[in-house]
C-alpha cells in the first residue's frame, strides 16, 4: 500500500494510441460474473442452467476495477420501524413532494407510510429499494383522483415543491427548510413526523459507529482520494461533498490537495493529485462510465501510486454524493467498513 511521503512505483506499458489528450486507452474488461451455480462467465450470451433456464449476474468489475457492494440487497436500504415519541402524534399515511425528503422517511422506518409521491416517473432514487421506487408517483401537479386515492394526513414538502400540497387541502403540511447539512435535514424531518427525540438518536447512533469504524480500521493513516467521472471530465470531491463528510467522520485521512471543502476539476497539471492511498472512484451516469473506463486504462493513471497498487474501487454515485440523508450515509459507512483495506 502507497502511505503519504512515500514514492509512488511506476510501470512501464507499451504506448498506445491516443485519443484524447492526456488519456491512452486500451482494452477494456467490464464485466466479471457473480453466479451462484457456475464459476465461470461467458461472452457469448446470456448464462442459462442445463434447463435453459436465465442465471442472473452481477457486474463487479469496471476497467478492472472492483466495485464495492456489487450485490447490495437494496430491500434493506430502509432502516427498522420507528414510533413516535411521548406525546406526539403519529402519521399512517404520508405525501411527499420532494423525493429528496425520503432518504429521511426511509431513515425513520416509515417507508411503507408513504402512499404517494408527487414527482415524475424514476424520480424516486433507486438505493431506497423496492419499498418507495414501488410507490406511485403521481406529478407535480396531482388530478383530483390521484389525490383523494392518496388521501394523506401529512404533506411532507420543502419551500421548491410546496406547490403540490395543495392538491391535498385536508393534510397536515410539514415544510422542510432547505440545508446544506443532511444531519439539519433529517432532523427536520423527524421532528416534523413526530421523531424529534428518535431523530438525534439515529444521528447519535451513527455518528458513534462512524467513530468506531475509524478507530477500528486505522482510518486515520489512510489517506483517501473521491474521483468522480462526468462524460468529458474528473472531479475531485472536496470535503464538503456529502462522501467527503462522512470520510471526515470516520477520520480517514485526504491527501493534501483534496482537504478544501470545494470540489474542483482535474486538469493535465494537477492530475496527479487524484492520488492517494486509496482511490473511490465513481460514475456520473452512462457518459461518466465510458469516459471513467477511458481514464482509468489509460498508462498516465495507470502510473500513479494507487492503481499501481491496485487500490482503486468503484462506488455507488448516486449513494456517495446524490443520496445526502441518513439512509445513504450508513450505506457509505458500510462500504468504507468492508473496503478501506481492500484492492481491485
Amino acid at each position: 500500500m502507497q502511505r503519504s511521503g512515500e514514492t509512488p512505483v511506476h510501470t512501464v506499458r507499451p504506448t498506445r494510441r491516443l485519443r484524447t489528450p492526456g488519456v491512452v486507452p486500451r482494452a477494456i474488461a467490464v464485466t466479471a460474473c457473480a453466479v451462484a451455480v457456475l464459476a465461470g462467465c461467458s461472452e457469448e450470451g446470456p448464462l442459462t442452467t442445463p434447463d435453459g433456464s436465465p442465471i442472473s449476474t452481477v457486474t463487479t468489475r469496471v476497467a478492472e476495477v472492483n466495485i464495492v457492494n456489487a450485490d447490495r440487497d437494496l430491500s434493506k436500504t430502509c432502516l427498522a420501524p420507528t414510533a413516535p415519541d411521548a406525546g406526539q402524534t403519529d402519521v399512517t399515511r404520508i405525501v411527499v413532494t420532494d423525493p429528496s425528503l425520503l432518504d429521511a422517511v426511509c431513515a425513520l422506518g416509515l417507508g411503507p407510510e408513504v402512499v404517494a409521491v408527487t414527482a415524475g416517473p424514476g424520480s424516486v432514487p433507486a438505493y431506497l429499494g423496492p419499498q418507495l421506487t414501488s410507490v406511485p408517483t403521481i406529478g407535480s401537479t396531482p388530478d383530483a383522483a390521484a389525490a383523494s386515492a392518496a388521501a394523506p394526513d401529512v404533506v411532507l414538502t420543502t419551500p421548491r415543491t410546496t406547490g403540490s400540497s395543495t392538491a391535498f387541502p385536508d393534510a397536515r403540511v410539514v415544510t422542510v427548510a432547505p440545508s446544506a447539512d443532511w444531519q439539519a435535514r433529517f432532523q427536520s424531518v423527524a421532528d416534523g413526523l413526530g421523531r424529534p427525540e428518535t431523530g438525534a438518536r439515529l444521528l447519535e447512533e451513527f455518528r458513534t459507529e462512524a467513530q468506531k469504524t475509524g478507530l477500528r480500521m486505522d482510518a486515520q493513516h489512510n489517506q483517501v482520494s473521491l474521483v468522480r467521472f462526468t462524460g468529458d471530465s474528473e472531479m475531485i470531491a472536496g470535503t464538503g461533498s456529502f462522501a467527503g463528510g462522512i470520510l471526515a467522520d470516520i477520520g480517514v485521512q485526504r491527501p493534501e490537495s483534496q482537504r478544501s471543502p470545494q470540489s474542483f476539476t482535474v486538469t493535465d497539471k494537477n492530475f496527479t493529485d487524484a492520488d492517494g492511498d486509496l482511490i473511490y472512484v465513481s460514475f456520473q451516469g452512462d457518459r461518466g462510465l465510458e469516459h471513467g473506463k477511458e481514464v482509468l486504462e489509460s498508462d498516465r493513471w495507470l502510473d500513479m501510486g494507487a492503481p499501481t497498487w491496485k487500490r482503486v474501487l468503484a462506488v455507488d454515485d448516486q449513494i456517495w454524493y446524490g443520496g445526502a440523508g441518513l439512509s445513504a450515509a450508513w450505506l457509505v459507512l458500510n462500504d468504507v467498513k468492508g473496503s478501506l483495506d481492500g484492492n481491485s
